[in-house]
């Protein structure tokens, strides 16, 4: 609710939006806890127990009845509105709870003014009201404290761009003014107003608001960049590719805002619970008021102890349980780059017992790179990898990209090169430093009818094994070294297979590739099985089979060909972002590139689970232990609690049950 907006227009829908009404309640609560206090004052029990007493005065026994009644008005009546759409649904819960209690009290008090004799509770309605209301907007500050993410996110989008014109002069305008394919400049320490392609420039930028990941990444021409991420120290001029709502930082709040708002089978099984616990607390409270009539005879206790009954039993805590869990673990994910577009798909995380991945792009970088080199006595592997990139400076080719940046990795110069020639077919052809230089595979050896040397013989015959792609370099025909080139396995790879077996998860693989390949990468990285030579279309295929085994099965993969996988699958995570097509399959997204993402997800997961059922297990306990005691079962001790004493107990659940939720940000991922 907006700040300026007047109490009639609570939202009084079933699922009430208690997060915006935190500053209502807030209000409400210090004026009523400011009427109170002549209530309070005015009271002849507390007069009586604290051993004081007011100045007596025509008018002054009806002051806290009329006090009372404005507390009543202000302050209980938005808990009757809110009470009538779930009697309206039949569905009683918290609200039905409260305002059942808050109207007994008040009913019999107005009646029992005018009963000579008779007992009023004035000083415990407006007590209860008090502390329903601050029960209230703590809840709902808890939440909105949880729910911070989405503000943060909101708060990374500039508020002006610096726009080029054809010509290049600078415009400042305000972010909503910007279309796709306008260039803008962004300065060193600006923000990035919208996603796009860097066309000038180079710089380091700071994503780690959006993806969680620490490191500055470099961007370069042709880089893509993300919207609301911070440039540091270079200048850069991007061409804008999606503005508003298209972006990448819109379309992580809609996720974090739909998870937040999705419903998880425990947030079920609460929402049943309250239900259930609104007939037991009308159950016993009759039943008390039975009992005690038998026991004592009518009297106006009777009215105090089924009033307890009602107020202790209900479910704040119970209601506050999952919703708190489920925004504090959707904020705690989406600051790490984990956004959950399915609250099920998140709790179902927990018992997977086997995780398939997709290789290409997603435990490798789906990019050929230099995996393994051999070279002959007199050469070093940096003296043949600089001869091999001088041959291959010039070309575009996949082999040629790998061998340039294996190059460019290890800082080497490569000498400069002449006389390029491209043999068709069979590689490449240059001058450097005065000497012939071929560079190619297998096919180009056969033209040189070239022998290789035992040790390059060999390397050839463990890369074979491995599926890799050999490349030869030969000096003035004379072979000297031999690059084994394939899919670049990610550094983190290791890694994340290695602490998911740790939390007793099996690692599957699946691709297209050969099984040479793929064995090669199972047995690099300690994967438990691996499906090859698998069809695009056949990946779900094998998901089908596992969970025929009797697995619970979660699906890692980034492409188009993943989506049938992603979406057959228990729990389907889309990694790298992916396509829109896998994202739109999966039901958790991993914003970055890394596969140790994968096991951050369980922990996330099984985290969030405890913590659901740790205050699950406080709200019903507490009832169990507390209707009794508000039924009397203590009063042959003493102990009979107030319906005010009462409502702070059920006040102390919820924020016992708000804290304990709160320490899940604490969860190391």
């Amino acid at each position: 609710m907006h700040k300026n907006q007047e109490d009639e227009n609570v939202d009084h829908s079933h699922h009430v939006d208690h997060t915006g009404h935190e500053v209502l309640f807030r209000r409400k609560f210090w004026v009523c806890l400011v009427l109170s206090i002549p209530v309070l004052l005015f009271s002849p029990m507390l007069q009586s127990w604290l051993g004081f007493s007011m100045p007596r005065f025509t008018g002054s026994d009806f002051i806290s009845p009329f006090f009372s009644i404005i507390v009543f008005l202000y302050g209980g009546l938005p808990f009757l509105q809110m009470a009538k759409p779930e009697i309206m649904d039949r569905k009683p819960g918290m609200m039905t709870l409260i305002s059942l209690a808050i109207t007994i009290a008040f009913l019999y008090s107005l009646a029992a003014l005018f009963l000579k004799g008779s007992g009023t509770f004035f000083w415990e309605l407006v007590t209860l009201i008090d502390v329903m209301l601050l029960g209230h907007w703590i809840e709902m500050r808890s939440i909105r404290q949880a729910s911070g993410a989405l503000d943060e996110l909101a708060k990374l989008r500039p508020d002006t761009a610096e726009r080029l014109s054809q010509d290049g002069e600078v415009e400042e305008i305000p972010i909503d003014r910007l279309n796709e394919g306008d260039r803008v400049l962004v300065r060193p320490g600006g923000t990035i107003p919208a996603d796009g392609i860097v066309e000038e420039g180079e710089s380091d930028v700071n994503e780690s608001m959006v993806t969680g990941e620490s490191k500055y990444v470099r961007k370069a021409p042709e880089s893509k960049v993300i919207g609301g991420t911070i440039n540091q120290d270079g200048s850069l001029r991007i061409k804008i590719t999606a503005t508003g709502e298209e972006t990448a930082l819109a379309g992580i709040m809609r996720l974090v805002k739909q998870a937040q708002e999705s419903k998880s089978k425990t947030q079920l099984l609460a929402d049943r619970a309250a239900g259930w616990l609104f007939y037991i607390a009308l159950g016993t409270a009759i039943l008390t008021g039975i009992a005690w009539t038998i026991a004592i005879g009518l009297r106006v206790e009777i009215i105090s102890r089924m009033a307890t009954v009602l107020v202790i039993a209900c479910p704040h805590a119970l209601g506050l349980a999952i919703p708190l869990v489920i925004a504090i673990t959707t904020g705690l994910g989406a600051q790490k780059g984990i956004l959950v577009r399915d609250r099920v798909a998140l709790e179902k995380a927990r018992s997977v017992n086997t995780i398939i991945f997709d290789k290409t792009g997603t435990l490798t970088k789906g990019e050929f790179g230099v995996v393994g080199m051999a070279t002959v006595d007199d050469w070093t592997e940096e003296r043949a990898l600089m001869f091999a990139a001088s041959a291959e400076s010039d070309s575009e080719h996949t082999v040629a990209r790998g061998i340039l940046q294996a190059a460019k990795d290890r800082g080497l110069d490569p000498p400069g090169a002449s006389d390029f020639s491209a043999i068709k077919g069979r590689g490449v052809k240059v001058t450097v430093e005065n000497h012939t230089i071929h560079l190619g595979g297998p096919r180009l050896m056969e033209m040189l009818h070239a022998e290789l040397p035992p040790e390059l013989e060999e390397f050839t015959s463990r890369g074979n094994d491995k599926g890799w792609t050999i490349i030869y370099l030969l000096q003035d025909e004379k072979p000297v070294a031999a690059f084994g080139l394939a899919d670049v396995i990610r550094p983190e790879s290791r890694e994340a297979v290695r602490r998911i077996h740790e939390m007793g998860i099996k690692v599957s693989m699946v691709t297209g590739d050969s099984r040479a390949v793929a064995e090669s990468v199972a047995r690099e990285l300690g994967i438990d099985e691996f499906f090859a030579e698998v069809l695009p279309e056949h990946k779900d295929k094998k998901v089908v089979e596992l969970q025929e085994r009797g697995d619970l099965v979660a699906m890692v993969g980034d492409g188009i060909n993943d989506a049938p996988a992603l979406s057959r699958a228990d729990v389907g995570i889309a990694i790298g972002g992916g396509t829109e097509v896998a994202v739109e399959s999966a039901g958790i997204i991993l914003v970055n590139d890394n596969p140790l993402d994968v096991s951050r997800v369980i922990t996330l997961s099984r985290s969030s689970y405890r913590k659901m059922v740790q205050n699950l297990v406080w709200a019903s306990g507490y009832n169990i232990v507390a209707l009794p005691l508000a039924a009397g079962v203590l009063a042959p001790w003493g102990i009979l609690p107030s319906p005010a004493i009462g409502a702070v107990f059920m006040s102390l659940s919820t924020v016992i049950v708000a804290i304990n939720a709160q320490l899940l940000k604490r969860q190391e991922l």
